[in-house]
């Protein structure tokens, strides 16, 4: 059954979001290169089949396969004309798997970043950026999505791009949004250098029903970056997401080392922290996903 993420946040304890995506779409057989959102139309099966496999592990909210479904991202693949229908298709995959489960599941569009550099020195001007994101927007609202998920933004410029983007599309839609940090060898600065007070300070004065961190350098950057957040702006509702672990390469592919047991004492941690909304990101799967849920219920 799919509610909302406000009724989600009235009750008590801890809310589980989802995994990645892309990890379970690659070891189904999407093609390195290839655009995920793709299989959208032409595999919907497989990807409601992830979505069932998460919700069945627990996940309590799940992200569309929209992630790089924005016109910048698509035009790599010659995909750009097709926002609309891509997202579209993602938000009604994800609503049919939420209206069969078994509990409350919260069904997010979710929007990534442009792919390029939102800045007066990059290729993205500030502007175009929020028409991008508008755009993105909304297309998943017609597919009938009730909230935004901004994630992986590392730009306090691309994050407003983002948040302005959204409201015009579709103001009444609540918003979540978070920001990544370590990935530039500092697990206390994004690559851009935004901080998590700054992060904190611009998210969390936005109108979010939830923000934080995902992604990053790996476990312990999202638990600084909660830490952080938390001693900025206490009481607020905040998201951790995190990688399984930092990524190497292995025989050409890309392996990520923790272990569904790691990402279990991580999830503790987090809540430990303050962090009311917990999941995981890049190299994660629904046996992660299903040991974070029962660590968190055993508390």
């Amino acid at each position: 059954m799919e509610v909302s993420l406000k009724s989600l946040l009235d009750s008590d304890g801890p809310i589980i979001t989802d995994g990645a995506m892309g990890t379970m779409l690659f070891s189904m057989g999407l093609e390195r290169g290839a655009a995920p959102v793709v299989w959208n139309v032409e595999r919907p099966e497989t990807i409601g089949s992830v979505h069932r496999a998460y919700i069945e592990a627990g996940a309590q909210i799940i992200l569309s396969n929209t992630f790089v479904a924005n016109r910048h991202n698509l035009s790599r693949n010659n995909l750009s004309d097709r926002v609309l229908e891509l997202n579209t298709a993602a938000v009604k995959i994800a609503q049919g798997e939420a209206n069969r489960s078994d509990h409350p599941v919260v069904v997010a569009g979710n929007i990534g970043p442009t792919g390029g550099i939102v800045a007066s020195y990059g290729d993205v001007p500030y502007e175009t950026a929020v028409d991008i994101f508008k755009e993105q927007a909304a297309a998943l609202a017609e597919g009938g999505a009730t909230l935004f998920w901004i994630e992986t933004i590392e730009n306090l410029e691309e994050m407003n791009a983002a948040l302005e983007g959204a409201r015009q599309a579709a103001p009444a839609i609540p918003v979540v949004a978070t920001m990544s940090f370590g990935t530039n060898q500092n697990i206390n600065r994004t690559t851009y250098g935004v901080t998590h007070e700054q992060a904190a300070d611009l998210l969390g004065g936005g109108g979010l029903t939830a923000w934080g961190a995902n992604c990053g350098l790996g476990l312990t950057a999202v638990e600084k970056a909660i830490e952080g957040m938390r001693a900025h702006k206490p009481d607020s509702p905040l998201v951790a997401k995190a990688n399984a672990g930092i990524p190497a390469l292995q025989n050409d592919l890309t392996v990520y080392p923790s272990t569904p047991e790691d990402m279990a004492a991580f999830a503790i941690a987090v809540r430990h922290l303050g962090a009311r909304i917990i999941g995981a990101c890049c190299g994660s799967t629904p046996a992660h996903i299903k040991a974070m849920r029962d660590a968190l219920k055993s508390q």
